[in-house]
């Protein structure tokens, strides 16, 4: 049911007026004066907020963990405005739940404080390398660990990481400053805390130790040993759709009751599914629904292929077409065609069941939550970094349907829709802004294989999937060349049309 919209000014969200709240609005049960930190986690946003940090509360509401509180930290200039927003208010956010049937709100306390971003990021090291910090999480995007595109591997000379392998007292990376505090740890012989990856790439946890005993071993090859042999690094899946925090958004909390200057809305969904492995304990976070198991991958692979997949068979051929939301794209008959065929056709097949549900269960789950009227999640938020979405959510699926010898073609049509999106305008003529860290290259190599489209497959994300025959080459020039002749309509008619 919606709460009753306020008549009343909307109350500033602070600890101390939290009974002051409309009754409608869910509140702590559990004191900041009760909480003690146990959690550090960099790159604080609206996932987190809305995900890792609402699990945490539930704990609390129940009366546990609560020496498991949250200290959020950034390590880039921009986080200054959301720790400014955030310290105004306590640390408190408002979540407010969109559901087709109804709106509801609630304020949660888990975070304690929000650390000051400065170069050099001491504050940062200083609070993990206290003994009370078990547990170091992180969201700092797919496109956030400084990887080789070649080999997956850590980019050992991309100019940041030289720069912490130089300056490891005084890093500039959210890595550099967790292997300063791990350098400072083992010397008071304390116990490592463990490094938690909350961002949507598979083996997140091997791509986190990957990053940060690299990282060690270019200083000090000791520290990375001990690191690599005292740490954990788990692997984690994380799902709930999020959208960015809107004008529309803080006047709805306010709607509700609560003057809130960084509100998170999210869906009435959530799944976190974490490997057991920590090094210094961990809350008791199956009581609240998360799932603890040693066989991450497989629910890795669904989400990671089925869902984030699915953003990207929609975003991209949506921001072509001028359709704003995720929710218009699945009203919008021929993009919903295309997408359900994509999926049903390649790459479900190539997707294992997970206790509780197969590939098909989890797609029709999909999309009704994609389907949510109520969240007005942009196809421009979902096409964000395409350079590092495409490669990890769509690509793995056309690599095995490619070694099994099965159809391709829609999945070369999404990626002839993601090269079409990159020349930076729509079919109706206007302009889509940079989208992407590499939008000038991927922009001039659009513009350029409108011509050309082995200069786009040619790239190296490309490279696995060219090495299987000339198939994926071949369906995507094909496409790209029905793009922009005909239009995107025209070539999802032809692509549906086929047997």
């Amino acid at each position: 049911m919606n709460p009753v919209a306020n008549a009343n000014p909307a109350v500033h969200l602070r600890r101390d007026n939290l009974s002051n709240l409309p009754t409608t609005v869910r509140t702590p049960s559990y004191r900041c004066s009760d909480l003690t930190p146990g959690i550090v986690h960099i790159g604080l946003g609206n996932f987190h907020r809305a995900h890792q940090a609402w699990y945490i509360h539930q704990l609390m509401q129940q009366g546990q963990a609560h020496d498991w509180a949250i200290i959020g930290a950034g390590v880039r200039s921009y986080d200054s405005e959301m720790r400014g927003r955030l310290l105004a208010q306590d640390c408190l956010t408002t979540l407010i739940e969109l559901d087709p049937k109804g709106m509801s709100a609630q304020v949660i306390g888990p975070m304690i404080d929000y650390l000051p971003v400065e170069a050099g990021n001491a504050a940062l090291i200083r609070k993990m390398s206290e003994p009370s910090i078990k547990i170091v999480s992180l969201t700092v995007t797919e496109g956030g660990y400084y990887r080789d595109a070649n080999t997956g591997a850590l980019d050992t000379d991309h100019q940041e990481i030289l720069h912490d392998a130089a300056n490891p007292n005084q890093p500039r990376t959210a890595f550099g400053a967790i292997i300063a505090a791990l350098k400072q740890r083992r010397a008071q012989g304390i116990k490592p805390f463990t490094a938690l990856s909350c961002d949507n790439l598979k083996d997140n946890g091997v791509i986190l130790r990957n990053c940060v005993v690299g990282l060690a071993r270019l200083s000090d090859p000791a520290l990375a040993d001990w690191i690599d042999q005292n740490g954990a690094f788990p692997n984690s899946m994380v799902d709930c759709i999020v959208p960015a925090t809107t004008d529309q958004v803080i006047s709805q909390c306010h709607a509700l009751g609560v003057d809130d200057q960084a509100p998170v809305s999210h869906e009435n969904y959530r799944q976190w599914v974490i490997e057991d492995d920590f090094c210094a304990g961990r809350p008791p976070l199956e009581q609240v629904g998360v799932t603890l198991t040693r066989d991450v991958q497989s629910y890795e692979t669904m989400k990671l292929r089925i869902l984030n997949g699915g953003h990207q068979l929609l975003a991209n051929v949506g921001e072509i077409l001028n359709v704003p939301t995720i929710s218009d794209c699945m009203q919008d008959r021929d993009i919903l065609a295309f997408f359900r065929k994509v999926q049903e056709e390649e790459i479900l097949p190539h997707v294992a069941a997970v206790p509780g549900a197969t590939a098909n269960e989890y797609l029709e789950q999909v999309e009704t939550r994609f389907a949510n009227t109520a969240i007005h999640d942009t196809t421009r938020r979902v096409a964000f970094d395409g350079s590092a979405r495409h490669p990890g959510f769509l690509l793995p699926s056309l690599r095995d349907a490619l070694a099994a010898g099965s159809s391709i073609s829609g999945l070369a049509l999404a990626e002839a829709f993601w090269c079409r999106m990159c020349a930076g305008y729509r079919e109706d003529g206007s302009e889509i802004a940079p989208n992407d860290p590499q939008w000038e290259s991927l922009q001039k190599a659009s513009l350029a294989s409108k011509d050309d489209p082995e200069l786009w497959v040619g790239q190296q994300h490309y490279s696995d999937a060219c090495a299987l025959g000339a198939g994926f080459p071949r369906a995507f020039a094909f496409w790209l060349t029905t793009i922009w002749k005909h239009g995107s309509r025209a070539a999802i008619a032809e692509y549906i049309n086929r047997s």
